[in-house]
């Protein structure tokens, strides 16, 4: 399929209403296609596919254990490019995982969510296996990775940090602050050091208070920074997500899925990573606590949930701040140059 005529379509900052686009050359525009459409959808909205830089399963799949399943449940929603997000383990399965995945090309790389958390705001991460950066394991992981972990989470506050960050950065592996209950001022140092992602902002750090702002002010206000937000309306209330991306614009927010096994099944028991999941009306929590464990998102449901918050279909700015926030902020960030055009019409995608 090349040329893909379609009542709305999403290109490069601009909506044709109706439009077309050739994926082959990139070429779009409004009105009928120069030739004769491969695909023609009169409701659709065509636009580049999904980037999720944060997601560790679904389909009853964990990455770190099914990825084949993992990634074609995700790509039935219109992801098109993803990381396989890996909780806190131990050091040994840590390395076997990482080796594993890093010949999965299916995938754009690998972001290793711990161990190097804090143990105050970690989550539903194995709180047994939380260490902090050690230089030997660090270069094991990244010989294990082959080049193929794209980003990794750590609290900035956490002894050996600092150089951490320069080691990751210096291999060219995306920082991102999270799990952190690191002061403004620490997150601040961990900046200047090269780190440029907040890893589900707001969540899991430390929260911002009237004297002591915390990271997420840190995060908010460096223009370096990409900021994650997992809009599924459990995480974090409607109303943050759209000032959020009002107030530091959507070139600089990524809505990601942080889905886990769960997503798209039923309510039950699940697993993440060591951690027993309790999964009930799409809310995954930790087994036997309040602790909520990823999400049953799918990026989809963020898309039409961003055109929802902006003034809904009919509003260009709406479709174009979706885009941008579930796909170009995400691609420009991984390095991720010509995403495969999806069609979303309703609640589907194709």
């Amino acid at each position: 399929m090349t040329i893909i005529a379609s009542g709305t379509v999403i290109h490069g900052g601009s909506v044709f209403r109706p439009g077309w686009v050739d994926t082959a050359t990139g070429l779009a525009g409004p009105g009928e296609p120069p030739v004769s459409a491969d695909a023609s959808y009169r409701d659709g909205i065509v636009l580049p596919g999904f980037v999720d830089l944060h997601v560790h399963g679904g389909g009853g799949a964990d990455y770190a254990v099914d990825p084949e399943t993992a990634f074609a449940f995700h790509r039935a929603h219109g992801t098109v490019a993803t990381l396989a997000s890996l909780v806190t383990a131990s050091p040994s399965d840590l390395l076997t995982t990482v080796s594993t995945l890093s010949t999965d090309h299916r995938i754009e790389g690998i972001h290793l969510e711990g161990p190097w958390l804090s143990s105050l705001r970690c989550g539903a991460h194995d709180s047994t296996q939380l260490r902090v950066p050690d230089r030997a394991e660090i270069t094991a992981v990244l010989d294990a990775g082959r080049g193929r972990i794209r980003m990794v989470t750590l609290a900035p506050e956490l002894p050996g940090a600092m150089e951490a960050i320069k080691r990751f950065t210096d291999h060219g592996v995306i920082v991102a602050i999270g799990h952190t209950d690191a002061s403004y001022e620490q997150t601040v140092a961990a900046i200047d050091a090269g780190a440029t992602v907040a890893t589900h902002l707001f969540n899991a750090m430390r929260p911002l208070r009237q004297r002591d702002p915390g990271p997420a002010l840190a995060l908010l206000e460096d223009p370096r920074v990409t900021v994650e937000l997992i809009a599924d309306g459990i995480h974090l209330h409607p109303a943050l997500v759209r000032n959020t991306i009002s107030t530091v614009g959507s070139d600089r927010v990524a809505l990601v899925t942080d889905a886990m096994s769960a997503a798209g099944m039923c309510s039950g028991h699940y697993r993440l990573g060591t951690l027993d999941i309790e999964v009930q009306d799409t809310v995954a929590k930790v087994a036997g606590t309040d602790t909520i464990a990823g999400s049953t998102a799918t990026m989809d449901s963020l898309f039409h949930t961003a055109v929802s918050m902006f003034g809904g279909v009919e509003n260009d700015d709406a479709l174009l701040i979706a885009a941008a926030v579930t796909s170009a902020t995400p691609a420009r960030l991984l390095g991720v140059k010509n995403p495969d055009y999806i069609v979303v019409d309703g609640a589907n995608v194709s």
